[in-house]
């Protein structure tokens, strides 16, 4: 992905680009938060593929989603959470859209967090993330 570092940092604490796509692959919906004209958020479904170790984004061409990543390329990006256990945990990023084609973007990574349930059985919350520059 774009961005995020395959080595270094990140997999020293068990943290990778393997984790963050297998979330986000699990499901074919995510939630996807973009800026609207007048700064407030707008929260929209999305599909997201993985190609080629990029993260990309279809919209249709004239979607207010389209238009607002047009206009401020700033999003952040969250993988479905279906399982009421949270047994997988879940990822979201952040980052800027790069048009790259008419309505197909690519997002270049600023933040990846995974949450996900620590202990047997499970009794605490678990917060791993990666943000650009400090990793």
């Amino acid at each position: 992905m774009h961005g995020i570092p395959v080595a270094g940092d990140c997999r020293g604490k068990g943290f990778g680009v393997r984790a963050v796509r297998a979330r986000f692959e699990a499901y074919k919906h995510k939630t996807m938060a973009t800026l609207r004209k007048d700064g407030s958020p707008r929260i929209s479904g999305m599909e997201a593929s993985f190609s080629d170790g990029e993260l990309w984004l279809g919209t249709m061409s004239g979607s207010r989603k389209a238009l607002d990543l047009r206009r401020d390329p700033r999003l952040a990006l969250h993988s479905a959470t279906n399982d009421a256990e949270m047994a997988a945990g879940d990822a979201k990023i952040a980052g800027t859209a790069v048009e790259v084609s008419d309505h197909r973007f690519r997002v270049d990574l600023t933040e990846v967090v995974l949450t996900s349930l620590g202990g047997d059985p499970p009794d605490h919350l678990v917060i791993e993330s990666w943000q650009q520059g400090k990793g």
